[in-house]
């Protein structure tokens, strides 16, 4: 096994705050953890699974654990898109300070970031998990795929006291899943089993270097709605524009501040806020009193 520490570039200033806080209080066991100060989730790469953990303060620091050191390099890359450090928040944050309603969370926490996904399939899985259900049962669920249709990682390249134990499922090995397994309404569970064999047989495909294409695949499929669609395409996708008008959150915080309550009023009022309209999304998050939004330990 190879570990090494690796500072991570980024331009600040970067928030820390909803980065890691999303990425804790979603975290599915087995997978994700916060342990030792830091967030810490298994990832595949090109010669097996690894470890990455990413430690918040004023550098961000990642320690690669993987089993070839031809991987650590792809590992760092896992880890900075997790983190979305490739962001320029000068402009994000120019662009979103310019409307007076999203100002002074602006100004209050400057560069915040869009908590992302190492593996865009595994988001999408876990998106179908987690459609109108709460953060609690959405874990729940994804933790017994896990444990059921998960890859073991290999002894001790978690390392001293970590509670990480497998690799997510891929989509092939979700094929398998036994219906009676699942514990959700029938029609989620056919959205999900559709959803698993049309990225495992190729009619899915989530590219990052081709979002509209990826967006109009899952769209396509029974049970995807443009909730669904864009939480992928933001997440998983890097997609800095995407929106969700119709999540329960962005509803309520927008109703705190004064913005339109309807859906198709709220887009509108959004148009301001493209091409960024994802980090929008972070800061009307960042009105709310939610677990997603509070710096683990």
């Amino acid at each position: 096994m190879h570990v090494e520490e690796r500072v991570l570039a980024h331009t600040p200033p970067l928030c820390p705050d909803n980065l890691f806080g999303h990425l804790v209080a979603t975290a599915v066991p087995g997978v994700e953890e916060w342990h030792d100060g830091a967030y810490r989730r298994s990832v595949a790469l090109p010669g097996g699974p690894g470890v990455v953990a990413l430690r918040p303060g004023t550098r961000i620091t990642a320690e690669l654990r993987v089993g070839d050191p031809a991987d650590a390099d792809a590992a760092a890359e896992l880890a900075r898109r997790v983190l979305d450090l490739d962001a320029d928040p000068a402009t994000v944050d120019a662009t979103l300070r310019a409307d007076p309603a999203l100002r002074t969370l602006v100004d209050e926490a400057p560069g915040r970031r869009v908590p992302g996904s190492p593996d865009p399939e595994e988001f999408a899985v876990r998106a179908v998990l987690g459609q109108q259900v709460s953060t609690a049962a959405a874990r729940t669920h994804a933790a017994r795929l896990v444990r059921g249709h998960g890859t073991p990682l290999p002894d001790g390249l978690a390392g001293a006291g970590s509670t990480l134990t497998h690799l997510f499922p891929t989509a092939a090995a979700l094929t398998a899943v036994d219906p009676d397994e699942l514990g959700m309404p029938r029609t989620r569970k056919r959205t999900l089993l559709t959803l698993v064999a049309a990225l495992a047989d190729g009619e899915v495909v989530l590219d990052r270097a081709d979002v509209p294409a990826a967006r109009a695949a899952l769209a396509a499929l029974p049970g995807i709605g443009p909730w669904t669609v864009d939480s992928v395409a933001m997440r998983a996708l890097g997609d800095p524009d995407a929106f969700l008008p119709t999540d329960l959150g962005i509803r309520v915080a927008a109703e705190r501040l004064g913005l339109p309550a309807r859906d198709r009023d709220l887009v509108a009022r959004a148009e301001a806020w493209r091409p960024v309209r994802a980090y929008a999304v972070q800061y009307l998050w960042a009105a709310l009193d939610h677990a997603v939004n509070t710096m683990p330990g």
